[in-house]
């Protein structure tokens, strides 16, 4: 629209110079071309069409002003006044850029017709037929846009919306997963002192020996829930996978055992679980511990074994144990009171890496506790 103005401009001047080179008008056509262009180019540089300020307003009718004086002094300048059709419908409301257009329009038809010096139909009915046609598609595109505008604001709310949504649903699984973390370690190595404590107590006078060892193996536990402690605010990774998961379920192992429980550990990996991603990992490390911590102190079992085996699309851990059994249609789905997380915790963390958790048991025969979880062949 612009450069349509200012050729439009160019071309009426040039005409009239041709036309009238040496006629008492001829300097004030041309003072009033260099103002037209002058203002022209300040409303570039004012062009906030979103933002119709009263000043641009003023910009504007200072602009038709001089198309109106230029037109009434040389009607070969009515066309300079089309492109500010656009301008008009950019910068005023819409009743008022209509009126605008219908003044333009009769500035041109009048000017046809004076240049014509004759009635004729073409120069009556052509530019109006423009100007509603071009109008039309103008206020058509801005509706449009329009619309598009109000689409994208709704995307990016949507965006937002679902982004605070998913910030939220991720808070709230972290707080899972440090409940489940902090069940699996600092709880139940703080119940284990205490039990151990207890006992320590019971005997302190008739079995010094064995008092001492019991506290003993407190201050033990202590000191691994001190780096547990730690490691949470490093990194929230499991202390013992240090060295391994192999080696972390024979640490587990030998800390549960004692004068009531044995613990074995059998690995069948093929010497690939250290290529374990660290989340299954540490999953298959907190279960283990979970899973021994339930046997300690409900099952009654005096031997479990841990046996971790590798396959190709997925790791299976089972734990059994030789206890008095239980029937698995009682375990409760959730958690409930105090220390609720033991297996609905190994349940929820199994889950979120996609595998399944399967306890066989009955009363007087034991338990096996097996959970499966999938990973990628160790050649993907």
């Amino acid at each position: 629209m612009h450069a349509a103005f200012f050729l439009l401009l160019g071309v009426a001047l040039a005409r009239f110079l041709l036309r009238h080179p040496g006629g008492t008008r001829t300097p004030w056509i041309i003072a009033l071309s260099v103002v037209l262009a002058v203002l022209y180019v300040l409303g570039i540089a004012l062009d906030r069409p979103r933002r119709a300020t009263v000043r641009r307003r003023l910009w504007l009718a200072a602009v038709v002003a001089v198309v109106v004086v230029l037109v009434i002094l040389a009607p070969s300048f009515a066309w300079v006044g089309v492109p500010l059709f656009y301008t008009g419908l950019r910068t005023l409301p819409t009743r008022a850029a209509l009126l605008l257009v219908t003044l333009l329009t009769g500035l041109v038809i009048a000017s046809q017709l004076r240049l014509a010096g004759r009635w004729d139909p073409d120069l009556v009915l052509g530019p109006p037929a423009v100007s509603m046609l071009a109008t039309a598609v103008f206020l058509q595109m801005q509706r449009q846009a329009a619309r598009q505008r109000a689409l994208i604001d709704d995307l990016i709310r949507t965006r937002r919306e679902l982004a605070a949504s998913e910030r939220r649903e991720g808070t709230l699984a972290e707080r899972q997963r440090l409940s489940m973390e902090i069940h699996d370690t600092l709880a139940q190595g703080l119940s284990s002192q205490q039990m151990l404590l207890q006992a320590a107590e019971r005997v302190w006078e008739s079995d010094t020996g064995k008092a001492r060892a019991h506290v003993h193996t407190a201050a033990s536990i202590a000191e691994h829930n001190l780096t547990e402690a730690r490691r949470f605010v490093h990194d929230l990774a499991p202390a013992d996978l240090a060295h391994g998961l192999e080696a972390a379920l024979h640490t587990v192992a030998e800390r549960e055992s004692g004068d009531r429980l044995s613990v074995r550990v059998h690995i069948d990996d093929g010497g690939r679980t250290p290529r374990l991603p660290d989340r299954v990992q540490s999953a298959l490390l907190r279960i283990a511990q979970g899973a021994l911590a339930n046997v300690r102190e409900h099952s009654g079992a005096t031997t479990a074994a841990i046996t971790l085996t590798l396959l190709d699309d997925q790791v299976v851990m089972d734990v059994a144990d030789d206890g008095h059994g239980f029937d698995p249609a009682t375990l409760p789905d959730a958690a409930a009171g105090v220390r609720g997380h033991g297996l609905p915790a190994i349940r929820a963390r199994v889950h979120q890496l996609g595998g399944t958790l399967t306890i066989e048991s009955s009363p007087g025969e034991g338990a096996v506790l097996s959970a499966a979880i999938p990973v990628e062949p160790p050649d993907a």
